[in-house]
């Protein structure tokens, strides 16, 4: 029997409806209604808000787990942990490591992906190897190698064709020849961990890179005589902007310049969240390297570099508002349909469209998580 979710408010892609019936029709979004259209179950969220669910295409880990740890019953407890954030699609994201690393982290991702609980997985990022140590951030620079087409080719066979993005540093010597390779198989390239000119970075994008990794973090910055990779981040309009949103990696006036340079609906938020994501403050790791979380932060131990973030993305989304750089329509669609976008995957999830999954979020007027749903059905409910 079909339901018809009955609320104040709907976040369409490109525009909001006042109250009204949403309907679901065997998981999937249908129409919307002014009132009833026949029979079905009506599920009344009258006082509240509905948008889709969000999609956090840079995440390394979630409620103790890592990526990196290779560990399908990690991958499922990350799937339902980011619930709780209103994230209902996501790209395990990888660290830069060792070749056998990262083809066994490729094949376990690709083994379970399709049987997680929660947050659907919609492909692999791989975040690395392909870096300049320059620019390295909590990366390590030991497994820093030039692109190889070999390397992927084995990495994607093991994952059964999951790996939907990849970072690299334009300035390694193969890069312009491997991002035409890779984009021919619709492979997503993005830019960062990179001490690239200007002309490099741009390069890269005539070659087919199209997004720019967490925006001013781990990239040249711009010069009035040599804009570096921020530049060409600035001038390249076909590309998205990846951009963590936790008020630690970039202040929120920068975040206002991003948006007036490239337009927000050019900028997907991401978190770039690490395993302390939901946890308290402490000790952990990313990668090999001891953490210390404290004030809203994840540093290294070692140097007190951001070493990722803890960043939930509900929480990026009310930055972007109460900072200003966008309005609630927007910031909702930088969570979920441009990110979508800047991975090719606007037909799988992202929006509120008829015939696609009905995941979504239900929120109050404060854009609190109250509960999330996928294929319709409620998995996660503020109240416990």
């Amino acid at each position: 029997m079909k339901q018809y979710i009955k609320a104040d408010k709907f976040y369409f892609p490109y525009s909001v409806k006042g109250k009204g019936y949403l309907e679901i029709n065997e998981g999937k979004f249908g129409k919307f209604y002014t009132s009833v259209q026949g029979e079905g179950d009506i599920i009344d969220y009258s006082g509240y808000q509905i948008a889709p669910g969000f999609v956090d295409t840079h995440i390394h880990g979630f409620g103790g787990y890592d990526v990196m740890d290779n560990n399908a019953q990690g991958l499922e407890e990350m799937s339902k942990g980011l619930l709780s954030t209103g994230v209902t699609s996501f790209l395990p994201t990888t660290l830069t490591d060792t070749f056998d690393n990262f083809y066994n982290v490729c094949q376990t991702i690709g083994q379970f992906a399709g049987k997680e609980t929660g947050a659907r997985i919609q492909g692999i990022y791989l975040e690395g190897p392909y870096f300049t140590e320059t620019y390295k951030g909590a990366q390590n620079e030991n497994y820093m190698r030039d692109p190889s087409l070999e390397e992927f080719n084995a990495w994607q066979e093991a994952s059964g064709g999951m790996i939907r993005k990849i970072a690299l540093a334009p300035e390694r010597k193969g890069a312009l020849e491997f991002i035409r390779a890779v984009t021919q198989q619709n492979i997503i390239v993005s830019i960062g961990h990179s001490n690239a000119t200007y002309n490099e970075a741009v390069s890269a994008v005539e070659a087919g890179a199209s997004v720019w990794v967490h925006a001013y973090n781990g990239m040249r910055n711009m010069q009035h005589r040599e804009l570096g990779v921020v530049g060409a981040m600035y001038m390249t309009e076909d590309t998205y902007a990846e951009l963590i949103c936790d008020g630690h990696h970039v202040h929120p006036a920068a975040c206002n310049v991003l948006s007036k340079q490239k337009g927000n609906n050019k900028i997907a938020l991401i978190t770039d969240c690490m395993r302390a994501g939901g946890l308290p403050d402490g000790e952990y790791t990313l990668g090999e390297y001891p953490v210390i979380v404290e004030n809203g932060t994840a540093r290294l131990q070692s140097s007190g570099n951001l070493a990722g973030s803890v960043l939930q993305l509900k929480d990026g989304v009310k930055h972007v508002i109460e900072w200003g750089v966008g309005t609630p329509e927007e910031a909702i669609r930088m969570a979920s349909l441009i990110p979508a976008l800047s991975v090719g995957l606007e037909d799988k999830c992202g929006q509120i469209k008829e015939g696609l999954n009905a995941d979504f979020i239900v929120m109050d007027s404060k854009f609190n998580v109250v509960k999330t749903h996928l294929s319709g059905k409620c998995v996660y409910d503020a109240k416990g």
